[in-house]
């Protein structure tokens, strides 16, 4: 399969729509008022075959915002610390990290022929409403991602694998797992990717994809 065939499939796919894999991780769970402390975002393209596959990945520390309320009990979750000297040398307003993520973002969306980013995450509604919040927050405009559309890697792997936790999910679908490294939004963006196109390219192989195409009238590629 050609590049330009593979970019016309992704397209295809869904239904114009890159799917792009996000993780916060967060002060709190309120999100119109606990922080946004660390996000990454995982692009995905697919290779010659039709597979779809990780590309590059985006990762950032976030400085809390005014006024912003961190629980002490995420702090010790995550293992974030606010004081490092690194993070704080290093760590973005929100609206700089999102202007990070959201660049290399809207550039592989028109890159693969798409008209918009679809948010994946495990637990989405999660990242999506902290994500949603934020962009409000910071007053921006042009958002690549769509508002309320997502794909949830906790519930596709509960279908698959029988399995909704992170770590669980991705020893069932043969993927290393570190748990001393979970819980960092770059690791468990990278893992999440992973796993959603280890069960996208699984459901391909089984001849699922093949078969929803020719039941909607969509002519497959060579």
């Amino acid at each position: 399969m050609s590049e330009a065939i593979a970019r016309e499939l992704m397209a295809q796919r869904f239904r114009s729509f890159l799917p792009v894999v996000v993780d916060l991780e967060t002060g709190g769970f309120n999100a119109e008022r606990d922080a946004i402390l660390e996000i990454a975002a995982v692009t995905l393209t697919m290779d010659p075959e039709g597979n779809l596959i990780p590309d590059a990945t985006y990762a950032f520390h976030v400085k809390p915002f005014t006024g912003a309320n961190v629980e002490q009990s995420a702090l010790d979750f995550t293992g974030i610390r606010l004081d490092d000297p690194l993070r704080q040398q290093v760590a973005l307003t929100e609206a700089e990290a999102l202007g990070e993520i959201f660049r290399p973002v809207r550039k592989a969306i028109k890159a693969h022929g798409c008209t918009r980013a679809v948010l994946v995450g495990h637990n989405a509604a999660f990242d999506h409403g902290f994500l949603n919040a934020a962009v409000a927050r910071c007053g921006l405009k042009r958002n690549p991602f769509h508002p309320f559309s997502s794909f949830d890697t906790a519930s596709l792997a509960g279908l698959v694998y029988g399995q909704t936790v992170l770590a669980r999910s991705c020893r069932a679908a043969g993927i290393e797992f570190d748990n001393s490294s979970a819980h960092s939004a770059r690791y468990d963006t990278e893992r999440t990717a992973e796993l959603f196109c280890a069960m996208i390219n699984r459901y391909k192989d089984l001849g699922g994809w093949a078969l929803a195409q020719r039941e909607q009238g969509i002519e497959e590629q060579p």
